[in-house]
């Protein structure tokens, strides 16, 4: 499989987890809702407080799992994550929002929610995806 097919699944299918990188080097894993941006990067929302937040800036290597509803197809993509915080991050974040569900009925309450949270967007460039072969 190559990138250019594991974003489009990702297009379609949102359910992930996404891997970082503890300090130690261990994995530290977390269920996050995907998306792709029209720079086809991989975005996920997140808390600037969060351990995977931390984890990105002190080591931007990442793998994302990305599931089907099936729980049968999945595309695993390897990459280089970035944050991009507020207030930079607040269109990207509408944007990430309606890519993944639609309009949101207030988007003031969704701005609003958005800083009371002080979210951030993780954003991985694709460098690998698989997979290649079957079981």
């Amino acid at each position: 499989m190559d990138v250019a097919q594991a974003l489009a699944f990702v297009e379609q299918h949102h359910m992930a987890v996404l891997a970082t990188r503890r300090r130690d080097g261990a994995p530290q894993m977390s269920l996050v809702t995907a998306g792709v941006d029209d720079d086809s990067k991989l975005v996920v929302s997140t808390r600037e407080t969060a351990v995977k937040t931390k984890n990105v800036r002190r080591d931007p290597r990442v793998s994302l799992l990305v599931l089907d509803d099936t729980f049968r197809n999945w595309v695993q993509i390897d990459g280089t994550a970035d944050v991009l915080a507020l207030p930079e991050a607040m269109e990207p974040l509408v944007d990430y929002y309606r890519r993944i569900s639609g309009e949101h009925p207030d988007w003031a309450e969704y701005r609003a929610a958005m800083e009371d949270q002080r979210r951030v967007l993780v954003r991985i460039t694709a460098e690998r995806a698989g997979p290649n072969v079957a079981g």
